[in-house]
């Protein structure tokens, strides 16, 4: 159900602002009690890894919004390849007994909404001014929020298996972010990206320069 996987979110389904969200530990108690029962057992985990979590994300998102899905995109080869949640592994390694695995879920799923607000902040502070049109902002805007969005994703990621994936939808969320359609975001951004990262492969300047200079490039060309 490609609706529960967390590399189609857009930002509209992400973003903060849209979607209040509040976990302290009381909450996050009873989210756990919540979810417990929805977990699969360890061999059902090992034998079905990719779908045996379907009923619990399903549920957060039902619960939450559909930002939640990306809850176990954990880091390197996991449930969902190149994400940055550190707290879950995966299906196989972080399912165990209901009264272990449900606190972890509450703590992967509080991880990956202030992965989220760190964006929107990162986004807020990285946006040309209020009232310039996109395709007449300074070039420099984009090529810098270009650069540093890059270099956060890779360290969050480690620059793992498959990274590259949520690198480029953050650019797209970034872009979404300042008033682009969908699809002017997926071409700039695959113009820009498609094909010159790879996986445990931190970029280096130079490529993240070149990236940042093809990106700024997309953005002027917005008619």
């Amino acid at each position: 159900m490609s609706e529960l996987r967390a590399h189609t979110l857009t930002w509209a389904d992400v973003d903060p602002a849209r979607h209040p969200f509040e976990l302290d530990d009381d909450a996050a108690q009873e989210l756990a009690s919540l979810v417990a029962p929805l977990l699969p057992g360890p061999e059902a985990a090992r034998e079905d890894r990719w779908h045996a979590l379907d009923p619990l994300t399903e549920f957060l998102a039902g619960r939450y919004g559909r930002w939640a899905c990306g809850w176990n995109w954990s880091i390197g080869e996991a449930d969902v390849d190149g994400g940055v949640v550190g707290t879950w592994c995966c299906t196989s390694h972080s399912v165990t007994t209901p009264d272990a695995t449900a606190p972890l879920v509450a703590r992967a799923l509080r991880e990956w909404r202030e992965w989220l607000e760190d964006l929107a902040e990162r986004f807020a502070a990285l946006a040309p001014p209020e009232n310039t049109a996109v395709s007449r902002a300074d070039p420099w805007y984009w090529e810098r929020a270009c650069t540093r969005l890059v270099t956060v994703v890779a360290d969050r990621t480690q620059a793992d298996s498959g990274w590259y994936g949520h690198c480029m939808q953050v650019l797209r969320w970034f872009l979404a972010y300042n008033g682009m359609d969908e699809g002017q975001t997926r071409e700039i951004v695959k113009n820009a990206v498609g094909g010159r990262f790879g996986s445990w492969i931190s970029p280096d300047v130079r490529l993240v320069d070149e990236v940042s200079s093809r990106f700024a490039r997309g953005v002027g060309g917005i008619g």
